[in-house]
């Protein structure tokens, strides 16, 4: 599918290196990001997950479910409203409800790899006041005209996410439903080759972000919202599709650690956490975090704490290899209040990222150590970790963004650490 590239000079897949970073727009001489081999491959992916969880077909009403599937997007405010949906029947092709109007007609012409008969108009239910179950059974029943025409409505179907009206619907036209999630988190969690050089054209464009906050734009009396925006308008010029959140905490606001900016003024001698969080080129996400100190060095306590955050990461990361498992990563995370609580902080933390931020696998000791998983050859993890001991009055955070290559884990966040945390 597509064409291979030679690795007889550069000893491994293209994808691997993140030195070998494509330009985004394309070019008669150069093999770039191929989107139609993209699309086929994720979608050959969700169809071998459905076999695995023997499913006649999956209804998909998320909004990355139904981009990985169909290769459509019409902006993140339509991608978990429940106004589009499509159906992928065992053995067929996708059938796509968009939403009626416009947005239908921009369909037809932006998805030509998709039959015109199979964009049809959607129908919505939620916020329709008494109209709501009329409506609901109007969307099930496109749906079971298409496992109808496949011959699939028989069969268990996987639904990704319901609310009550549709879950009642579906219920009372005797459907067989199951959980999609488990089929589509397992289609998504390994990247294709072009998922891997999007995700690395998103992280390069966060880097060159970071660079800029540290040596331009961090500066006593700017506050944490001013860097928040400056993120915005660079990462957006730069190919983003939209800003999902940044995080930008000062000073006290990091101990302890608020995950938003605030109109705070960032102090001479302030740490500073910031965590990128947007949507790259295409869909695919980076997400990132380093600690600055604002206007000086760090002292010995801040090293320290930089130091125990670094280590407890990069031992984490190295764990990141085929064959290893959850159990093993989580293991190099420090105690934190996932032990106490039994419960994710998100703190000391990994999660696997794509067109989502949390994306098929989180790692965590509350439940990882008991309940392994397996780390498979090109997942794609954010690793992040803590320093969150209770008294200190500022603290430091930091992430990184990682390939399980078949060599081992390979860092895709290159933004230097700081030089005084790493003699």
């Amino acid at each position: 599918m597509g064409y291979e590239l030679s690795t007889e000079f550069i000893h491994k897949p293209h994808e691997w290196d993140p030195r070998r970073l494509y330009s985004q727009t394309g070019a008669d001489w150069q093999y770039r990001v191929d989107f139609d081999r993209m699309r086929a491959e994720r979608l050959q992916r969700t169809r071998e997950q459905m076999e695995a969880y023997d499913l006649g077909a999956l209804v998909l009403f998320a909004g990355a479910n139904i981009r990985y599937v169909t290769g459509s997007y019409q902006g993140n405010w339509k991608y978990n409203i429940n106004i589009r949906y499509v159906v992928l029947p065992r053995g067929g092709e996708p059938v796509f409800f968009e939403t009626a109007g416009s947005d239908l007609h921009c369909a037809v012409i932006d998805l030509p790899w998709i039959p015109e008969n199979n964009i049809r108009p959607a129908m919505t239910w939620q916020w329709a006041e008494g109209a709501v179950p009329h409506m609901a059974k109007k969307m099930v029943d496109g749906v079971i005209a298409v496992l109808k025409e496949n011959k699939v409505e028989k069969e268990k179907i996987g639904i990704d996410n319901l609310d009550m009206p549709s879950l009642q619907a579906f219920k009372d036209a005797g459907l067989n439903i199951v959980n999609g999630w488990p089929a589509m988190s397992s289609a998504r969690v390994v990247k294709t080759r072009d998922e891997i050089e999007l995700l690395k054209q998103a992280a390069s464009i966060g880097d060159a972000a970071m660079w800029h906050i540290k040596y331009e734009w961090l500066k006593p009396g700017v506050t944490e919202r001013e860097i928040e925006a400056k993120v915005h308008e660079f990462m957006l010029e730069r190919g983003c599709e939209i800003i999902y959140d940044i995080i930008v905490a000062s000073g006290g606001n990091t101990s302890p650690y608020r995950r938003w900016a605030t109109n705070k003024m960032i102090r001479q001698g302030d740490l500073v956490i910031v965590d990128i969080n947007a949507v790259g080129p295409s869909g695919y996400y980076i997400d990132f975090v380093r600690c600055f100190k604002c206007a000086g060095k760090m002292n010995q306590q801040e090293i320290d704490l930089y130091r125990e955050v670094y280590d407890s990461m990069y031992a984490a990361i190295d764990k990141l290899r085929p064959g290893n498992t959850t159990a093993d990563v989580a293991a190099c995370f420090p105690k934190y209040d996932d032990d106490t609580y039994g419960t994710v902080t998100l703190q000391q933390f990994a999660h696997s990222i794509g067109i989502t931020l949390y994306e098929g696998m989180w790692i965590s000791r509350a439940y990882s150590l008991d309940y392994p998983a397996e780390i498979k050859q090109n997942m794609y993890f954010a690793v992040e970790t803590f320093a969150g001991h209770p008294g200190l009055r500022q603290t430091c955070r930091l992430e990184e963004n990682v390939l399980v290559s078949g060599d081992g884990p390979v860092i895709f966040t290159l933004m230097e650490h700081m030089e005084e945390a790493m003699r």
